[in-house]
């Protein structure tokens, strides 16, 4: 247990020392790369939910309109 502890300290204080002194990134990461990773993620994300709503068979039932009936009303029985 003392072992775990120990490395998870040594990771966080690293993360902190790594926060406190600046990212090991340059600073224009954002300015060369933002666009092109923003880009990415968004081809990514169409792509693999195109995927999952036409290819993968699934069911959705979105709306019950058409499918749902009434059951049929019933009198009351006096005796």
């Amino acid at each position: 247990m003392f072992r775990f502890v120990k490395a998870a300290t040594n990771i966080t204080g690293g993360a902190m020392r790594q926060v406190r002194h600046g990212s090991t990134a340059p600073a224009d990461f954002n300015s060369k790369y933002g666009n092109a990773v923003l880009a990415g993620g968004v081809v990514f994300f169409v792509s693999v939910w195109s995927y999952v709503l036409t290819s993968t068979g699934i069911t959705w039932n979105l709306s019950p309109v058409g499918k749902l009936m009434p059951k049929p009303w019933r009198e009351v029985e006096e005796e």
